[in-house]
């Protein structure tokens, strides 16, 4: 794989790397959303939601449009939706080994190991 592939791939999966990013994503799923609309539906800092706005089109992951005095955004190629429903499948996949290996566990009988309790020296 080329060097220039590798180190795009490392920089559009960092700016993926953010539970607020994710969650702006998520949010888009539906179609566009003004900035407004997305503060409000992440009940965060406007300037939190700026500045990761920022790292999405700084990474062509999302758009802007003017619409009058509002600013709009909508996700860039739908192909991102694909990319993290497949993560959530990987997710998923997870959650059900380390489930299966937690019933295995308390499948298996405790060991138990039986203490002795001290015995009193009799006096002599």
């Amino acid at each position: 794989m080329p060097t220039a592939l590798r180190h795009f791939k490392a920089d559009f999966f960092k700016a993926l790397a953010h539970p607020v990013r994710l969650h702006i994503l998520d949010l888009l799923r539906t179609g566009e959303l003004s900035v407004n609309e997305l503060q409000t539906r992440l009940d965060i800092e406007p300037s939190s939601v700026s500045q990761q706005l920022a790292v999405l089109r700084g990474k062509n992951i999302v758009e802007a449009r003017k619409n009058g005095t509002s600013v709009i955004y909508r996700v860039r190629d739908p192909q991102v939706f694909e990319l993290l429903d497949v993560a959530r499948r990987i997710f998923n996949s997870h959650l059900i080994d380390t489930q299966s290996m937690l019933e295995e566990l308390a499948d298996e009988e405790p060991v138990t190991t039986k203490r002795k309790t001290p015995q009193r020296l009799s006096g002599r």
